[in-house]
């Protein structure tokens, strides 16, 4: 889903007031999902990323749709401003010049392979962000993290050691899903 330049803005907007709504009273925005455009009730998951002055300032999101584009937004960019246990809630003196990114993410797509060599081989930099999954351990990487880590072997390494797992681990239980985004700022 492309959104048009105008219904980014909105959701852009949606972000701002819910962090706004936040400072004064200490919740998320509520909306009535019936007063915006069609697609924005339709079930996506988004991460929602702040700076302030050029440094991070929170980011929270959800890997899978749990409810409607617009109130998904609404409660990330809350708990980025306010939730992300990394930061400081954000104040009333930030809030003008925060900066809001929302990623849009694709449904998550299971990867069919038979050894870490063929997964390798299957990733697409700077396209894919991927989804590990083993047992109790679990890991995501956003799609902007191939800046840091730019090849698949660099970046699937480092999806373990987020997950808690050794660079070198490998089992026949290990999944993993891709997806891509939609970035709006």
């Amino acid at each position: 889903m492309l959104l048009t330049k105008p219904k980014q803005n909105l959701l852009l907007t949606l972000a701002w007031q819910s962090i706004a709504n936040g400072i004064k009273n200490g919740k998320p925005l509520k909306i009535d999902v019936t007063r915006y455009p069609a697609d924005f009730a339709e079930l996506r998951a988004t991460f929602v990323i702040l700076e302030y002055k050029h440094s991070p300032r929170g980011s929270f999101g959800s890997l899978r749709p749990i409810r409607s584009l617009a109130e998904d937004v609404c409660e990330n960019a809350f708990a980025a401003a306010f939730c992300d246990r990394h930061f400081p809630s954000v104040t009333d003196m930030e809030l003008e010049e925060l900066q809001i990114q929302i990623d849009l993410l694709s449904p998550l797509q299971n990867m069919a392979f038979s050894s870490e060599v063929e997964l390798i081989g299957q990733l697409r930099p700077n396209i894919d962000g991927l989804v590990l999954e083993d047992e109790a351990r679990h890991a995501c990487l956003m799609p902007a993290h191939w800046k840091t880590f730019n090849n698949p072997m660099l970046f699937l390494q480092q999806l373990k050691k987020k997950a808690g797992l050794p660079v070198t681990y490998w089992s026949k239980n290990v999944k993993v899903s891709r997806f891509t985004i939609e970035n709006i700022s």
